[in-house]
């Protein structure tokens, strides 16, 4: 059952909701200089909450070393007009992931996060873009050197179903 949108809820991310095919492109290896990209398939169905100032978006990615489950959670926040976006791996189910911040602009989403990896600061970035109404696109990129320059790791394309 879907409660009741709140009437001054933010629109910014409405264009996610549903149900979607997605064409996963995602680099073998991140931050080595890798070209090596791995193709494969997933769904996605996202629905509102909290009144419309967040919303769940529930994923199978069928990896080709096995399929799992993972979700993301977003939420608005009217004080600073931002979203945050956290992300929780079935495979590993007692780790959120630290959240990206962030806005749109123009129609684009950008979102930032420090994070690690391997031990190492990185920065983080989300790119959202809706395409039509019909296709969505989203692009996972990593910076070693505090944003300076940045590796684009994972491309998601996503067409309604």
């Amino acid at each position: 059952m879907a409660l009741e949108r709140l009437a001054a809820a933010p629109t910014d991310f409405d264009f996610v909701l549903g149900d979607w095919n997605v064409r996963h492109r995602r680099l073998k290896d991140r931050l080595v200089g890798s070209s090596e990209w791995i193709d494969f398939t997933g769904q996605m169905s996202t629905q509102a909450v909290l009144g419309g100032y967040g919303n769940v978006e529930d994923n199978l990615l069928n990896l080709p070393e096995g399929p799992y489950r993972a979700i993301a959670i977003r939420s608005f926040n009217p004080q600073t007009m931002s979203w945050s976006i956290w992300w929780l791996d079935g495979r590993m189910p007692g780790q959120l992931d630290v959240p990206v911040v962030g806005n749109f602009f123009d129609g684009v989403g950008t979102f930032y996060a420090d994070d690690t990896l391997r031990g190492k600061p990185i920065k983080v970035r989300f790119l959202w873009f809706a395409v039509t109404p019909d296709a969505l696109r989203w692009e996972q990129a990593f910076s070693a050197d505090n944003g300076d320059t940045w590796e684009t790791n994972w491309i998601m394309e996503f067409s309604r179903i």
